[in-house]
């Protein structure tokens, strides 16, 4: 049973944790943030990137376990754990402030923000791959011409 989960970290954890690693490195080595503060947008936008990616790969591992997922539902399936995701994340940034006097939370516009490039990285995950869903569905149902 955890072979599924096994596997989705053997393929899919790299993305989540080099998002994070850049994260990391950027703001305390280099105070990107501080000096940089756009560059907030694109590293929530690949995050959600990233982890939609990983939800993506659990998903469609876990059919070991479950049984058949419909390609569609494992989109919705990992669009939703990503915005769960991302709340959390939020909540965690601002229960570090509370905590222990961190300043990651920046207000609500910072948080908002966040989501919403967040999930609109997950969204163009989940957007190309019902895309290419759709278009191989189109290639394997096609009738041959007549002569």
């Amino acid at each position: 049973m955890r072979s599924w989960l096994k596997r989705t970290f053997q393929k899919a954890a790299w993305a989540p944790l080099a998002v994070f690693c850049f994260y990391a490195v950027a703001a305390k080595g280099f105070n990107a943030y501080i000096l940089y503060p756009w560059l907030d947008m694109p590293t929530h936008f690949v995050g959600g990137i990233a982890i939609t990616y990983f939800f993506r790969v659990g998903t469609a591992q876990a059919q070991e376990v479950v049984g058949n997922i419909p390609r569609s539902i494992q989109l919705v399936l990992s669009l939703g754990l990503t915005a769960v995701t991302a709340v959390v994340w939020e909540l965690l940034e601002f229960l570090s402030d509370v905590t222990f006097g961190t300043q990651m939370n920046l207000g609500v516009s910072d948080t908002l923000s966040d989501l919403f490039f967040g999930l609109l990285g997950a969204l163009l995950v989940v957007v190309v791959a019902a895309l290419r869903l759709t278009r191989n569905q189109a290639n394997s149902v096609r009738v041959p011409n007549e002569v």
